[in-house]
């Protein structure tokens, strides 16, 4: 009988970072099922993409940040386990989809406040929890941080607490977690040329600022971060765990 390949769960698929994690993953022998909140053409881009490395993956609707609509992606979960990969259980949970918030202080909405907390912490602990039942024995969790965690940039005081407290939550699930052989981990990346940052990368002022304030003299790419996650995925990363990684090429050191 042939071995059943490693499956992941990647939130936040269709796109940036979530896409190029998708797309490490595949060229490891690893299948995928990736989220996407709104564009299901994007999404189903990238599961193309994937079945040309050799994969199987599948495209699921989620959004992270709505808390109600959890139970009935693990039933949508639990069936694409079933139907397209014959199990009932996958391997791997990466929590990477996120969404953006700027603003000082004294200048920050409750709306805002709430969407980055449903989306960032809310959303990722309780996802986290409904799927546990469904990762095997062995299994990686891996949640998405930032470098705004370590160091400051004013205007992303929300933002950054929510990511804080992604890091403490990732330890406590090494901790419960460690008896079923499950790992977790946290990657911390620093500013990566996405729609997600374009905005503040966009300005050529503040580019040149961060670009000087990184060892390695520019800003990071999708694939400098994917093929970590992709480490952390194969057995060589068996033994890490409850750790916070930054993949920032040196900033602000």
């Amino acid at each position: 009988m042939a071995q059943q390949n490693k499956i992941a769960l990647v939130t936040g698929g269709s796109r940036g970072l979530g896409k190029n994690v998708a797309l490490s993953l595949s060229k490891k022998g690893i299948d995928v099922i990736l989220t996407y909140r709104n564009n299901k053409e994007e999404a189903a881009e990238v599961v193309k993409s994937i079945r040309a490395n050799g994969q199987q993956a599948v495209a699921l609707k989620l959004d992270v940040g709505d808390i109600k609509s959890l139970d009935g992606f693990i039933q949508q979960l639990t069936s694409a386990l079933k139907d397209s990969f014959g199990t009932e259980q996958f391997d791997f949970l990466i929590n990477n989809a996120g969404i953006e918030g700027y603003n000082l202080i004294t200048d920050t909405p409750e709306e805002l406040f709430d969407n980055l907390y449903n989306v960032h912490l809310k959303g990722t602990y309780f996802l986290t929890q409904k799927t546990i039942s469904l990762l095997a024995d062995g299994g990686r969790i891996i949640n998405f941080s930032t470098g705004l965690a370590r160091f400051v940039v004013p205007g992303y005081s929300a933002y950054a607490s929510m990511k804080g407290a992604i890091e403490v939550f990732t330890r406590y699930l090494a901790k419960e977690l460690g008896a079923r052989g499950i790992t977790a981990n946290t990657i911390a990346p620093g500013p990566v040329e996405t729609d997600f940052t374009k905005n503040s990368l966009g300005n050529p002022q503040v580019r040149e600022f961060l670009v000087s304030q990184t060892s390695l003299k520019r800003t990071a790419l999708p694939e400098d971060i994917g093929g970590v996650v992709a480490f952390l995925c194969s057995p060589e990363a068996g033994w890490v765990t409850a750790q916070r990684i930054e993949v920032s090429g040196g900033i602000f050191l």
